[in-house]
């Protein structure tokens, strides 16, 4: 019960108009941020930092915590409008989001995207305030040979979710993902390699310059080449921006699934929002009826890519909170905050703060609300979008891109990297690759080399624990049955004592 009296005690604290007025404005900034392609939920919060300084600590990390959820949230908004994820986190929002945009229902799909994050939340909000410590301890677990496996589970997972074609393809763009986390100094002895003499390049290629540039920047290539245009103006006349609660019940059990798996996915350090997207997505996808509707405009497959982005907030600050872990790259920017304001994360904040935990759950259903006032109030000013044609919306689009790319470190040289990646990427995708594996493997390409070879530096180059010890063996045999069932021969296989059974009640 003390969790639940810390969350009423944190909303009693947060009653107050002033800080109602910072909860407000920067969630809508937030939203903003995460609308924009470029302008990511950890650039919102790093460059939010900044502006805290003279602020209260409780009002500063409110701030801090409503730009992190409203930019999460944003990002769906030009996925479903634009088929460009304003954040990593909403790019399996778009498979759904944007196709029935294009069918005249994009307010109901905002509509859609706004209860499942908002649902999404507040299962992460019960267990953050309600399990955090057993959680956390378990995160604490992972070591070295657990993370390499799931760096390699989350390459599989989305490999098999976007190919359009074959799981094949999404297995290669998340190898060269991969190969391009490689480029750099090393993380252990910052030996530089695969830089060929570039300099620029000893730092790596960063994520946001690849990711703006494969998704937002390959898009206005997309564009241009398709000259006809893929942006739909029409209007369903029965389009509408609340959603239906028949609908939301009707995927009770997608929605309460993604909340789970969101935040399970968060509390894992290091993982982050996207993962937490594509692991309810695949989850969704496997158990629905309606399996043939995902990635063409289905309403299960958007609430629970949406649902399992923002659940992954509220878990990702489990161990950031508990443990000074990172859940993500936007909370690893928060701990940054929360030392700037004076508290201390770590397994010592239950002593030195004991109510600190139910504080932050208070935060989030205070950001929550407001995201959830904004997403259904503002939808149809974020439709009128769709009726600016793509001559004028695409060169607007690529100034954010630069913009977006630019302002995170202030060199030209990320500039290059986001145009290359854009042309890289529209090749891609004129070959039918998807995205998202690519910009997913430089996202776990640096957790899967440091993983890996810490891992042999502890054993002296043996690698049997990385199969022993009991979480990775059960990594490896979700990752050897996942490949198994994606030949067809083995899924028929497996199938058919399941289909004997369904004849045998039949008769």
């Amino acid at each position: 019960m003390s969790g639940l009296q810390d969350l009423v005690a944190g909303l009693a604290l947060l009653m107050t108009p002033m800080m109602l007025f910072h909860a407000a404005w920067s969630t809508l900034l937030g939203i903003v941020v995460g609308s924009l392609p470029g302008l990511t939920a950890t650039m919102g919060v790093a460059l939010m930092t900044t502006l805290t300084y003279s602020l209260d600590s409780n009002a500063a990390i409110l701030v801090l915590i409503c730009m992190y959820v409203g930019a999460i949230y944003g990002g769906s908004r030009s996925a479903i409008l634009l088929n460009i994820p304003g954040t990593p986190a909403s790019a399996a929002t778009s498979l759904d989001g944007y196709p029935l945009a294009k069918a005249g229902r994009a307010g109901y799909a905002m509509g859609l995207a706004t209860a499942g994050s908002a649902l999404g939340t507040l299962a992460g909000i019960v267990m953050l305030v309600m399990i955090a410590p057993p959680l956390a301890e378990a995160a604490l677990n992972f070591g070295s040979f657990e993370f390499f496996w799931l760096a390699v589970f989350g390459i599989l997972i989305s490999g098999q979710l976007t190919a359009d074609t074959t799981p094949l393809k999404g297995y290669i763009a998340g190898i060269l993902g991969l190969m391009v986390a490689m480029v750099g100094s090393e993380g252990i002895h910052a030996h530089v390699r695969f830089t060929f003499g570039v300099s620029d390049l000893n730092a790596g290629i960063a994520l946001i310059p690849a990711m703006v540039g494969a998704f937002g920047f390959a898009e206005v290539l997309t564009a241009m080449w398709n000259k006809a245009g893929v942006l739909a103006i029409a209007k369903d006349k029965s389009d509408k921006t609340i959603p239906d609660l028949i609908d939301l019940w009707r995927y009770k059990v997608t929605i309460l699934r993604s909340g789970v798996i969101g935040t399970l996915v968060g509390i894992i350090p290091g993982v982050g929002e996207d993962i937490g997207a594509w692991g309810s997505y695949a989850a969704a996808k496997r158990t629905s009826k309606e399996a043939d509707k995902f990635g063409s405009g289905s309403y299960e497959g958007l609430i629970a890519a949406e649902t399992g982005n923002s659940a992954v907030v509220p878990g990702s600050l489990i161990p950031a909170i508990t443990l000074a872990v990172p859940g993500s790259a936007s909370s690893a920017v928060l701990i940054a905050a929360l030392f700037i304001h004076g508290i201390r994360p770590g397994p010592l904040i239950m002593i030195e703060q004991p109510h600190f935990v139910g504080l932050i759950g208070a935060m989030l259903i205070v950001a929550t609300l407001f995201m959830a006032i904004y997403g259904l109030s503002m939808t149809r000013l974020f439709i009128q979008v769709l009726r600016v044609p793509y001559a004028y919306l695409m060169p607007v689009v690529f100034v954010l891109c630069v913009i977006g790319t630019y302002a995170l470190s202030q060199r030209l040289f990320d500039v290059w990297i986001m145009v290359a990646f854009g042309l890289i990427g529209f090749v891609l995708r004129q070959m039918k690759y998807p995205m998202a594996p690519l910009v997913l493997g430089i996202i776990l390409g640096d957790l899967l080399d440091k993983s890996l070879r810490r891992g042999l530096t502890l054993t002296d180059g043996e690698i049997l624990p990385f199969f022993t010890r009991p979480v990775s063996a059960v990594f490896v045999a979700l990752i050897v049955l996942s490949i198994l069932f994606n030949i067809p021969a083995v899924r028929r296989l497996a199938m058919a004592p399941l289909r004997r059974i369904g004849r045998w009640r039949d008769v």
